[in-house]
Parts: structure tokens; sequence; C-alpha cells
């Protein structure tokens, strides 16, 4: 792709818009930066730094804009069917997502990390063990760091590893890793895709490019996963928590094994990790399996999972207060994440939940409640729909709360010692807050507010 002199219109103005254009002045391309929400243009401006010598339009698309497009370029939150994508790609551009923008100026092997979830711990734990070998390992994509941002800082002789939405992956064309992950499929995000079939081509999408000699990392227990294996070329790794593999990696009665014809080699116990829960031993062994395949010693693999630090808003703990310990599982903003923070508690739980409603199910979420929960606080657009969905299910310890400072003041005063305070909405959390990250932050604020009285 040549961008020199060429008009590049990218849709969406946040981080990976922002990322873009700074990408593409880079290349003296014809940059106009569009959002179709109003911002504070000199704060954006300010972002993109002194030589951006494009346009921001805000709200409508000028009709200027609108003519002789080469690129277009689509932030991953902005879906290829939306009413002005359509519009403009009667002018017949070409239509590129991020991820593949980024990928074009990639050096060295990449690693795409990809599923419902688990992608950011596994993306960032992955990245960790290969940093053990790799001296120049970029870690970037949905993570919160944009791909853009970093591709220009690979080399030949480096590794990037990217966490990838089905929103991104949607984009992609020529993208190619070196190694594919897709950690587990279950339903998410059909308010975008529209259907399970259009989400699950999404997530494959990152196998679609490989070759025989590279791999694709699958959850064995998804038979999805098990199905799409029958055409991806690439070779196959599983991994399980609950089937005994002939080849893979296995996590059985607290210990992660490789397992090479049948015959399990120790790789680590799990209680000499900082991870907690079954969901994250799957995340790890999917690290482990990438970092195996690209060379990395298995003893500065065990080294690399004693040393990492679980990530931000994941299971993450904040503090104990009087004998309770309290949780932050904020990016658990579908039924299947939050199932996996609420197993991972061992006593009696507080569970805060709710938020924008995605379309979702709650029925299995609270089944796997199994008496472990004492009150269930309720905010947000999905709170009556949660509360019929308990209802239903013989469960009425719920309450309605109107803002996370009530949730978290109710929880000080009612939990006792031995008690256990976890946010994991559930939900998304537009709506009430910007996104998950600040909703975690504000969680961990009040908690450590009562801390300090």
């Amino acid at each position: 792709m040549d961008f020199k002199g060429k008009k590049a219109v990218i849709i969406g103005a946040g981080k990976s818009g922002i990322a873009a254009a700074g990408l593409l002045k880079g290349q003296e391309a014809d940059i106009v930066l569009y959002d179709d929400k109003k911002q504070d243009r000199d704060e954006l401006l300010k972002k993109l730094g002194p030589d951006f010598k494009g346009k921001v339009e805000f709200e409508k698309l000028s009709d200027e804009s609108r003519e002789n497009i080469d690129y277009l370029i689509l932030s991953p939150g902005v879906p290829i069917d939306a009413p002005l994508v359509l519009e403009l790609k009667k002018g017949n551009p070409k239509v590129i997502g991020e991820v593949e923008l980024a990928y074009y100026f990639t050096k060295g092997k990449i690693v795409a990390v990809t599923g419902t979830n688990g992608k950011t711990t596994t993306t960032a734990l992955t990245g960790y063990l290969l940093g053990k070998k790799y001296e120049n390992t970029l870690i970037g994509g949905n993570i919160g760091i944009p791909y853009t941002e970093i591709c220009l800082k690979s080399t030949d002789d480096g590794v990037t590893v990217a966490e990838m939405s089905s929103f991104q992956l949607d984009t992609t064309d020529t993208f190619h890793p070196y190694v594919s992950m897709i950690l587990n499929i279950t339903p998410d995000h059909l308010d975008r895709h529209h259907t399970m079939e259009n989400y699950i081509n999404a997530k494959l999408n990152c196998t679609k490019n490989q070759t025989e000699s590279e791999l694709c990392i699958l959850n064995y227990e998804d038979e999805v996963l098990r199905e799409a294996a029958k055409n991806i070329k690439a070779k196959i790794c599983y991994f399980s928590s609950k089937t005994e593999l002939e080849n893979g990696y296995v996590y059985k009665e607290g210990v992660i094994y490789e397992v090479k014809d049948g015959e399990p080699k120790k790789v680590i116990d799990v209680s000499e990790m900082k991870l907690i829960g079954r969901h994250n031993y799957e995340n790890a062994m999917a690290a482990i399996a990438a970092a195996r395949f690209m060379g990395v010693d298995k003893e500065l693999i065990r080294e690399g999972l004693r040393e990492f630090n679980p990530v931000e808003h994941r299971i993450e703990y904040v503090e104990t207060i009087n004998g309770v310990k309290y949780y932050n599982d904020s990016k658990g903003t579908n039924p299947d994440a939050s199932i996996q923070a609420v197993r991972a508690m061992t006593g009696p739980t507080y569970l805060i939940g709710g938020g924008y409603d995605k379309g979702s199910t709650y029925d299995e979420w609270i089944e796997s409640f199994d008496g472990k929960i004492k009150k269930l606080l309720l905010m947000g657009q999905t709170r009556e729909k949660i509360a019929e969905c308990a209802k239903q299910h013989d469960f009425t310890d719920y309450m309605f709360v109107e803002s996370m400072e009530e949730a978290v003041d109710y929880c000080v005063k009612n939990a006792v010692e031995g008690d256990t305070v976890l946010l994991s909405p559930c939900c998304a959390s537009w709506g009430m807050f910007k996104n998950y990250e600040e909703r975690g932050r504000i969680f961990k604020d009040l908690v450590r507010d009562h801390l300090s009285k």
C-alpha cells in the first residue's frame, strides 16, 4: 500500500483513529479524521501533534471530504455496515481496519490473540513470556495500546503480540500472524455482528492466511473451535482443563502439563502463580503453547509464570477491609467472563452487576451462583432484566442501586469477615461509565476511600 499523496479518511477519532492518523502522517498521506460525535478540537489536535497537516471533522463529514477517497480506514468501533461507510464505499475506496493498516508496517513475527474472554490477560502473559527470549517484544492491539501505535517499532528479529477483538478482525484481509490463538467463543457483541455465525467468522479471520508451518492454539473444550479446526491450515495445538489430551497442554489437579504422545510432563504447579481461577490456568496454557512453539526455554517460562502479575480489571485484588476481600473484575462484560470470576471466588460473596444491555441472556450466570452469592447488587440498564431472570431461577437476594458508590457503601456496611465483594458486572459499562476501565477505577477508589476512614 502506498499512502504518499493519497486521500485517507479515518472514521472514528478515538484512541485507534488518532493512532492511525499518527501513523499515516508519517507516510505523507492526505488525511481526514472524522468522528460522528463532537469533540474538543484543540484537545484532539494536541494529541495529533504539531506536524499533523490533515483535516479534523465532527458530526457531519463534509462533501469535499467524501470525494475521491483512496483509503477508507475504520476504527474498531465502526461497523462495516454503518450507513456512512456504505455510502462512502460507493466511491470504491480501499476499505481497511486498524489491524490491516498496522500489519502492513509490521516487521518480525506476530502472535494474534482473540476469543470472547481472557484475551487481555493472555496477551500480556504471552508477551511477558516471549520477552524472556526476544529482546524487542511489543504488546498492543485491543489491550489498550493501538496496534497502529506500536507497529513502526517492530523489528525483523522481534515479536509483536496483538490482542484482537472481533470488531478489529472483521476488517482484515491480508493479516497473517505466525501464531494465532482463539481462547473461546461464546455469544457476545451480537448487537454488532447480528448473528453468532458472523461473530465466529470474524474471530476465525486471524487464521485464514496461516500456513502449515505456523501454529493455531485452540481451546479443546470449545466445540465450535474443534469444528473450525478442520478448515485451518496451520498446525493445531489444543489446551484443556477438563480432557486428558494425547498432545497439547492440560490442567489437572493444580498442575499444568505439557503432553506429547500421551506422556505428560509438569510445567508448573499453579499455586506458584499469582493468577487465580481455572479460566486463568487455561489462559496460561495458551501463552505457554505460544512461547514453547517460538523457542522459549521451559525454565524461563516457569520463571515468567511465577513473576507475572494479574492484569488490571481482571479479577484484580483491591484491598481487604475488616476481613472482607474486594476484587475488581470490571472487564467481566458478558455472562461467560463473569461466570469465571464468580467461580474463582472461594467464600460467601457480595456481587455487583448490571450495566448496558448487549443482548445477552443471564440464566447461566445466575445458575453459577450455586449458593455462593449472599447479595446481588444491580445497577444500570439491565437491572430489571437480570432481576427477572434471577426470580425465574428462585434467586431473590438482589437489590437495585443507583450508583457504584451506593453499592460499595452497602457492601462495606453489611459484609462480614470471611466474605468477598466482587465487581463483575456481566454487562458493558456504557451509559453509566465511559468504559470498563473507568468503572473499575471508580470501584477501586471507593473501596480505598473506606480503607482510609
